[in-house]
């Protein structure tokens, strides 16, 4: 970093780092072990590529755009939750199959009992949410390790999920506001409201960032820096909402199809939520420092069960929404919903995010990266060959892979002196 002048006392100000000490501060991160999402970015990328040159007509098409944000939402949703546990340090293996019996509970409650479709959904949520709390009161309090807690939920929900749903086996789902979170698009202007709103906000929020570590004399980054990342949001947000606000029903005299997916802004609340909860509450600060050290954060006065309890509270309560996505997307709910290899795929998700399996590193937009990695695996692959086989082996090796950087990074940081 430059040595920075010598300031008039009047100014009151640090002058911020510049662009070039920005970039070398960012690199000897890097060097040092703190890669982030940058795995998963560069793999999103080389994936995106690989899948468009070999299948250009169908993987690059408008429909299986908007196709593929519809399919990563689940498991993004549940992976967002997953990382407040394992930001911990713990493990939640009974996220899917919450999901499935929240559903279920939202199933039977829409169409055996007519009940309305928002007292139905808050009971869906609570239904996620006790299940959380039972388990974090059974980790934090008697001291059970998650993965034996979450293991003996995972095997006992789906046998809660067959007495909910009962012995028909599928309960349909046809309420068309749940059926149009999945299925239904906003109309295009409000789509482009939603990225006044999203680059407005973030804007916003940079600046004032900026501003306010300059205004306490802390180190701030570069003005240039700040309006970059700006203007690349803005340029995103802009391309992805042109594209999807175009015709790509196959069909447009019989069905029109434009628009963004309903879910792209009810996802973009529940990341703005969580990462406000994770980095700008002192309940955020205490999840990292726990997950660095469970026991220096007690000695500093942290209530670390109490953080237990809401962060598994929050991770089922996530896994409940992704049953309402199930529920909206599938039409029904069944027994296998939640089910087979959605939890791996959503513990997957955030840890090719760049979230550590260790604890103490990683963000809910990490998730949201990861899922899109991993959604567009499962997008591609098919497309390409229809071996379930070859599908199951490379998501197997990104993971692993993932989980590899992970353990790499960590050992060269604490080599470094950066962990």
């Amino acid at each position: 970093m430059t040595d920075a002048p010598v300031l008039d006392t009047e100014e009151l100000a640090v002058e911020q780092m510049t662009v070039k000490s920005s970039i070398r501060e960012y690199f000897a991160r890097v060097r040092g072990g703190e890669i982030g999402a940058l795995p998963a970015v560069l793999g999103l990328l080389s994936l995106v590529v690989f899948f468009t040159a070999m299948e250009p007509d169908r993987f690059a098409s408008l429909l299986n755009f908007a196709n593929l944000i519809n399919q990563s939402a689940m498991i993004v949703f549940i992976s967002m939750g997953l990382v407040f546990v394992l930001l911990l340090g713990q493990i939640d293996l009974s996220a899917g199959v919450t999901a499935g019996t929240s559903g279920a509970v939202l199933a039977v409650l829409l169409t055996n009992h007519g009940v309305a479709w928002p007292v139905a959904i808050g009971v869906c949520l609570l239904t996620g949410t006790a299940i959380g709390l039972t388990i974090g009161l059974i980790v934090a309090r008697l001291g059970v390790p998650s993965f034996v807690v979450s293991l003996a939920f995972f095997l006992g929900l789906q046998g809660v999920m067959l007495w909910v749903i009962g012995e028909g086996g599928t309960i349909p789902v046809r309420n068309d506001t749940i059926l149009s979170i999945m299925n239904a698009n906003m109309a295009p202007p409000l789509g482009w409201v939603l990225v006044v709103l999203v680059v407005g906000g973030y804007a916003a929020v940079t600046l004032a960032g900026v501003r306010n570590r300059v205004r306490h004399r802390l180190p701030a980054q570069s003005a240039t820096i700040a309006w970059f990342k700006i203007i690349s949001l803005a340029v995103l947000v802009t391309v992805v909402t042109y594209l999807l606000n175009q015709e790509r029903s196959v069909n447009p005299d019989l069905t029109s199809l434009k628009g963004l997916p309903y879910i792209v802004p009810i996802s973009i609340v529940f990341l703005v939520g969580l990462t406000f909860l994770l980095s700008r509450t002192s309940f955020g600060r205490h999840v990292y420092a726990i997950g660095g050290n469970v026991e220096a954060a007690r000695r500093a006065g942290i209530n670390v069960a109490g953080v237990q309890i809401i962060c598994f509270m929050i991770c089922s309560t996530m896994a409940a929404m992704s049953g309402i996505l199930f529920a909206s997307r599938d039409n029904s709910i069944s027994p296998s919903t939640g089910g087979s290899i959605t939890l791996l795929l959503a513990v997957g998700a955030a840890v090719i995010g760049g979230v550590s399996l260790y604890g103490g590193k990683g963000r809910v937009r990490d998730a949201m990266l990861g899922g899109l990695v991993v959604a567009t695996i499962a997008n591609g692959l098919p497309l390409i060959t229809s071996a379930s086989s070859v599908q199951f082996i490379v998501t197997a090796m990104v993971l692993l892979l993932a989980a590899a950087v992970d353990a790499l990074s960590r050992r060269r940081a604490a080599a470094t002196g950066h962990f």
